[in-house]
């Protein structure tokens, strides 16, 4: 490996790290704003979010793929699937937050690569390997240890999975880069965050009219929160192989469980702690056949 390729290599680790630990400790920045609806939050989210990503797809010189991908009426229908995912995954995780569900949305997060493999089998016919059926089996008993701890389904966990392993099915299909992509769901999704803004001047408990000076800079700057991980990822993708990027992303739902845990006071009860450590085994069985076929196959 020359230096060359080793800075590069050095700066995709920084990089990856950066965007998983933001992403991670970014539950700390929306447990300031749980006064707030978080419906409301996330129509701030998204207008303030596309006026950056505007900004950047303009200085970065790629507002034609953006456009093009937007007025081809397939492409459309993809990308507004895909924005729906991903709006359906923004609120299921801003509202666990803000109302002390912070651990299942570790859960979630833990459960989601499970989901993809899923969604892998039944929409592209791919077949499972020994290790990844021996992860969803248990993965399916987690759940069900889960359901008796909380005395229902892990739905929100659930949830966020289903619709996070959606939302990465449906970007496949669209043929932009991470920026681009993403610029193209929130403009779909600006007519639902202006009646989402509307709603909320309309509103005297509204985030305009009982937000403080700095809850108001907090909720401004939930777009420059939502559109700096990702260049550090697009910035890690492009340097760094699968095979470190994919042990990363466990990085979130363990900064998740532990805030939940330790930070937060939510409970983990022995029961609890049991069903987290069933999709963590499920995990390992993953991660390490991952790294069997992929290093042989670099």
């Amino acid at each position: 490996m020359n230096d060359d390729t080793t800075q590069r290599a050095r700066a995709g680790v920084v990089s990856g790290l950066s965007a998983y630990l933001m992403w991670g400790f970014i539950t700390i920045y929306w447990k300031l704003l749980d006064d707030f609806n978080a419906f409301e939050l996330i129509g701030w989210r998204i207008v303030t979010a596309v006026i950056l990503l505007v900004v950047l797809v303009v200085v970065q010189r790629s507002v034609a793929p953006v456009a093009a991908a937007l007025s081809q009426p397939r492409m459309l229908v993809r990308i507004t699937l895909a924005a729906v995912m991903l709006v359906a995954n923004w609120t299921l995780y801003v509202w666990a937050v803000v109302n002390e569900h912070i651990m299942e949305t570790a859960l979630g997060y833990f459960i989601a690569p499970l989901f993809t493999s899923i969604l892998g089998v039944v929409v592209l016919g791919e077949k499972l390997r020994t290790a990844q059926k021996v992860a969803l089996i248990f993965a399916v008993a987690s759940v069900v240890v889960l359901t008796f701890s909380y005395g229902r389904p892990p739905f929100i966990a659930l949830a966020i999975a289903a619709s996070w392993a959606i939302y990465g099915l449906l970007k496949k299909q669209v043929p932009l880069r991470p920026v681009e992509s993403l610029t193209a769901e929130t403009l779909v999704l600006v007519p639902l965050a202006v009646v989402l803004m509307v709603w909320s001047f309309s509103r005297d408990a509204g985030i305009p009219n009982s937000a403080s000076t700095l809850d108001f800079i907090l909720v401004l700057l939930t777009g420059l929160i939502t559109a700096v991980p990702l260049l550090a990822f697009a910035h890690a993708a492009l340097r760094l192989p699968l095979t470190i990027i994919g042990p990363l992303q466990y990085l979130v739902p363990v900064i998740n469980f532990l805030l939940g845990w330790l930070v937060y006071d939510e409970p983990l009860d022995a029961a609890r702690f049991a069903g987290f450590t069933l999709v963590w085994v499920g995990l390992v069985f993953t991660l390490v056949d991952t790294m069997r076929v992929r290093v042989p196959a670099r």
